[in-house]
Protein backbone atom coordinates (compact mmCIF):
# COMPACT_ATOMS: atom_id res chain seq x y z
CA UNK A 1 0.00 0.00 0.00
CA UNK A 2 1.47 2.91 -0.61
CA UNK A 3 -1.63 5.66 0.00
CA UNK A 4 -4.51 5.86 2.26
CA UNK A 5 -6.76 6.05 -1.15
CA UNK A 6 -5.52 2.59 -1.61
CA UNK A 7 -5.91 1.07 1.51
CA UNK A 8 -9.88 2.58 1.51
CA UNK A 9 -10.32 1.08 -2.08
CA UNK A 10 -9.75 -2.18 -1.02
CA UNK A 11 -11.69 -1.50 1.49
CA UNK A 12 -14.74 -0.65 -0.30
CA UNK A 13 -13.59 -3.80 -2.96
CA UNK A 14 -13.91 -6.37 0.00
CA UNK A 15 -17.39 -4.82 0.78
CA UNK A 16 -18.72 -5.21 -2.37
CA UNK A 17 -17.29 -8.99 -2.47
CA UNK A 18 -18.48 -9.83 1.21
CA UNK A 19 -22.22 -8.27 0.09
CA UNK A 20 -21.39 -5.82 3.21
CA UNK A 21 -22.94 -2.24 2.57
CA UNK A 22 -22.63 -0.32 6.08
CA UNK A 23 -24.68 2.70 4.25
CA UNK A 24 -27.52 1.12 3.04
CA UNK A 25 -30.98 1.42 4.92
CA UNK A 26 -32.58 -1.82 3.35
CA UNK A 27 -29.63 -4.03 5.23
CA UNK A 28 -30.63 -6.85 7.05
CA UNK A 29 -29.14 -9.06 9.51
CA UNK A 30 -29.48 -12.22 10.53
CA UNK A 31 -28.33 -13.90 13.90
CA UNK A 32 -28.12 -17.65 14.26
CA UNK A 33 -27.83 -18.75 18.04
CA UNK A 34 -24.59 -21.07 17.99
CA UNK A 35 -24.19 -21.85 21.56
CA UNK A 36 -23.90 -25.76 22.80
CA UNK A 37 -27.59 -25.25 23.36
CA UNK A 38 -28.19 -24.55 20.06
CA UNK A 39 -25.77 -26.51 18.35
CA UNK A 40 -27.58 -29.79 20.36
CA UNK A 41 -31.11 -28.71 19.09
CA UNK A 42 -30.01 -28.27 15.07
CA UNK A 43 -28.74 -24.97 14.83
CA UNK A 44 -25.70 -25.90 12.39
CA UNK A 45 -27.71 -27.64 9.41
CA UNK A 46 -30.11 -24.13 10.04
CA UNK A 47 -27.38 -21.64 9.60
CA UNK A 48 -25.93 -23.76 6.44
CA UNK A 49 -29.32 -23.84 4.99
CA UNK A 50 -29.45 -19.96 5.34
CA UNK A 51 -26.74 -19.34 3.89
CA UNK A 52 -26.79 -21.02 0.53
CA UNK A 53 -30.72 -19.90 0.51
CA UNK A 54 -29.17 -16.39 0.32
CA UNK A 55 -26.85 -16.79 -1.79
CA UNK A 56 -28.64 -18.54 -4.27
CA UNK A 57 -30.89 -15.87 -4.24
CA UNK A 58 -28.20 -13.55 -4.62
CA UNK A 59 -29.44 -11.05 -1.68
CA UNK A 60 -26.45 -8.63 -1.27
CA UNK A 61 -28.06 -7.07 1.57
CA UNK A 62 -28.80 -9.60 4.14
CA UNK A 63 -25.73 -10.64 6.14
CA UNK A 64 -26.21 -13.94 7.98
CA UNK A 65 -23.79 -14.38 11.36
CA UNK A 66 -23.53 -16.57 14.02
CA UNK A 67 -23.45 -15.86 17.67
CA UNK A 68 -23.54 -17.46 21.15
CA UNK A 69 -26.63 -18.18 23.74
CA UNK A 70 -29.25 -15.79 23.05
CA UNK A 71 -30.94 -17.13 26.09
CA UNK A 72 -34.06 -19.02 25.60
CA UNK A 73 -32.47 -22.17 24.74
CA UNK A 74 -35.87 -24.25 24.94
CA UNK A 75 -36.55 -22.73 22.02
CA UNK A 76 -33.75 -23.30 20.09
CA UNK A 77 -32.82 -23.40 17.10
CA UNK A 78 -33.23 -19.71 17.37
CA UNK A 79 -32.87 -17.17 13.94
CA UNK A 80 -32.97 -13.28 14.73
CA UNK A 81 -33.59 -10.76 11.93
CA UNK A 82 -32.57 -7.03 12.47
CA UNK A 83 -33.72 -4.71 10.48
CA UNK A 84 -32.75 -0.63 10.00
CA UNK A 85 -35.55 1.19 11.84
CA UNK A 86 -38.27 -2.01 12.65
CA UNK A 87 -38.63 -4.20 15.52
CA UNK A 88 -36.14 -7.41 15.82
CA UNK A 89 -37.78 -10.52 14.40
CA UNK A 90 -36.86 -14.10 16.64
CA UNK A 91 -37.79 -17.07 15.27
CA UNK A 92 -37.87 -19.92 17.23
CA UNK A 93 -37.25 -23.83 16.99
CA UNK A 94 -36.22 -23.72 13.09
CA UNK A 95 -35.83 -26.16 10.60
CA UNK A 96 -33.97 -26.10 7.65
CA UNK A 97 -37.56 -26.65 5.92
CA UNK A 98 -38.64 -23.82 7.50
CA UNK A 99 -35.48 -21.34 6.57
CA UNK A 100 -36.30 -21.67 3.14
CA UNK A 101 -40.03 -20.02 3.62
CA UNK A 102 -38.36 -17.26 5.81
CA UNK A 103 -36.01 -16.08 3.68
CA UNK A 104 -38.90 -16.39 0.62
CA UNK A 105 -41.48 -14.52 2.77
CA UNK A 106 -39.16 -12.50 5.23
CA UNK A 107 -35.98 -11.37 3.63
CA UNK A 108 -37.19 -11.12 0.27
CA UNK A 109 -40.95 -10.19 0.67
CA UNK A 110 -40.54 -8.36 3.43
CA UNK A 111 -43.30 -10.64 5.50
CA UNK A 112 -42.48 -12.17 9.03
CA UNK A 113 -44.00 -15.50 9.39
CA UNK A 114 -45.53 -15.09 12.74
CA UNK A 115 -46.34 -18.39 13.31
CA UNK A 116 -42.54 -19.32 13.54
CA UNK A 117 -41.76 -16.30 16.21
CA UNK A 118 -41.21 -16.52 19.76
CA UNK A 119 -44.35 -14.93 20.26
CA UNK A 120 -46.45 -17.48 18.87
CA UNK A 121 -44.69 -20.28 20.42
CA UNK A 122 -45.46 -18.58 23.99
CA UNK A 123 -48.39 -17.95 23.61
CA UNK A 124 -48.69 -21.80 21.81
CA UNK A 125 -47.40 -22.80 25.69
CA UNK A 126 -49.64 -20.91 27.43
CA UNK A 127 -52.62 -22.98 25.96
Amino acid sequence: MKSLAELQALRDQMKDQMGIRHDAKDNIRVVVGMATCGIAAGARPVLQRLTEEVAKRGLKNVTVAQTGCIGICQYEPVVEVFENGKEKVTYVKMTEDKIAQVVAEHLVNGNPIVEYTIGAAQAEAKD
